[in-house]
């Protein structure tokens, strides 16, 4: 696949030469007889820096469509996420199965849980999609948010209106609020996580006292040349809108944009670039330093969502207890492995697999960790073969009831610290 790299930056591309106009947006008769649509992403008084916005240059314009009518949901849910109370109790999953039917992305979305409101614009969902066909002469857009694609198993190929990515484990993808997709399968069958940001636009985090150089290079981001399908028939298109879904009925595929320009688009980013900071010294830098993409929120420092990962690295550590640390956190942890083995956990978390710690419910490592790590010799170890991620979000995490009652809740997560021992000596 073709990509341009960087983030946020201003991009110009045409599927066809000449189809984008010169000296200005809107001409009175655009390039090859196409519309022009300006596509925005933020509001228009948005600061310079954090404005997104894309102009398109499209076979037909995205207002030729018949009446959206309501559709089923499925186990797709959305705010308010009030099925079931939230809970104090750490909760951990195994992964869930494939379907045996027939089942492409958007009917194999499942919501496990969420928190924040749609209509106001703050919170996130986190979802699980498991599929095992392409979607075929049907299209997708989400009017209530973004959606960051965690791949775990198989390959997708996601057709865009910008153009086409291709995204496969330890990748991830971004497709930002209103921005019309398909996802075709480039494998058998397909399992992954969203985290469905209803907030501001994911950014990069500032670096701070790291300075110029680390977490997740600019560079490194890649975005979709111009790609398009001119094509007509019978083809559904699908609206999530206030927390529901709707469909629609179009003659012409949705993805006909011959050229765009501007900084609204989708993109990729590839984990293993990610350029860890951590301790040469002693005790735990805070798991911030591992932040890809934050959305932040209107108390500074305080994220509405924050994407983290944690990916092969070197501990090297003196005199500390080196995985992470029991802990209690004002954020909501929601967790999952993409592959190998996560340091906290000795078993039980699996690729596939998730956990949910929510605010101020004490988490940490379990029984066997916690023994060997206090008792190890502290040598530089390469910790390789592993790749786990976090949706941490100021709010708290609601689950669904699919989530609350599936078989696959580890019912007796608890258990992995019944059997931390009494060392305390006393005066």
């Amino acid at each position: 696949m073709k990509y341009m790299t960087g983030f946020g930056n201003e991009f110009a591309t045409e599927a066809i030469a000449g189809a984008l106009p010169e000296g200005q947006n809107s001409p009175q008769r655009p390039p090859l007889g196409l519309y022009a649509e300006q596509l925005s992403g933020t509001a228009f008084t948005v600061p310079r820096a954090y404005n997104r916005r894309s102009w398109l240059y499209r076979i037909r314009p995205s207002v030729q469509h018949l009446p959206f009518r309501q559709i089923g949901m499925k186990l797709l849910r959305s705010s308010p996420f009030d099925e079931v109370p939230p809970t104090p109790n750490q909760l951990r999953w195994d992964p869930i199965p494939i379907p045996d039917m027939p089942t492409d992305f958007v009917d194999g979305l499942i919501t496990i849980a969420g928190c924040g409101s749609t209509a106001t614009q703050v919170g996130m969902a986190v979802h699980v999609y498991v599929c095992n066909r392409s979607m075929v002469d049907r299209y997708f857009y989400n009017a209530d948010g973004e959606l960051l694609i965690v791949p775990q198993l198989g390959r997708l190929k996601v057709h865009t209106e910008m153009g086409v990515i291709e995204v496969g484990n330890c990748e991830v993808c971004v497709v930002q609020r209103g921005i019309k997709f398909r996802v075709e399968l480039l494998d058998s069958e397909a399992r992954g996580y969203i985290c469905e940001n209803y907030g501001a636009l994911f950014r990069l985090p500032e670096l701070g006292p790291i300075g110029a150089n680390g977490l997740a290079n600019p560079r490194d981001f890649c975005t979709p040349v111009a790609a398009y399908e001119d094509r007509e028939g019978s083809f559904e298109l699908i609206a999530k809108f206030q927390g529901q879904l709707w469909a629609t009925e179009l003659d012409h595929s949705p993805l006909d944009v011959v050229a765009w320009h501007g900084n609204y688009a989708p993109y990729k980013y590839d984990l293993r670039n990610f350029n860890c900071i951590n301790t040469v010294s002693y005790d735990h830098p805070d798991p911030s330093i591992y932040t890809v993409l934050t959305s932040p929120s209107d108390t500074p420092g305080t994220a509405n969502v924050d994407f983290v990962v944690f990916p092969p690295r070197w501990m090297v550590a003196e005199h500390t207890f080196r995985p992470p640390w029991f802990h209690r956190n004002v954020m909501s942890e929601y967790m999952g492995l993409l592959i190998g083995r996560y340091d906290a956990k000795a078993e039980g978390f699996v690729p596939g697999g998730a956990s949910l710690h929510n605010c101020m419910s004490g988490h940490g490592p379990d029984e066997q960790t916690f023994e060997k790590a206090s008792n190890a010799d502290l040598n530089p170890v390469y910790l390789g073969n592993t790749m786990a991620f976090m949706f941490e979000t100021r709010y708290v995490l609601c689950p669904t009831r699919y989530a609350i009652e599936a078989p696959q809740l580890q019912r007796d997560y608890y258990k992995c610290w019944q059997g931390l021992n009494r060392y305390f000596r006393g005066a």
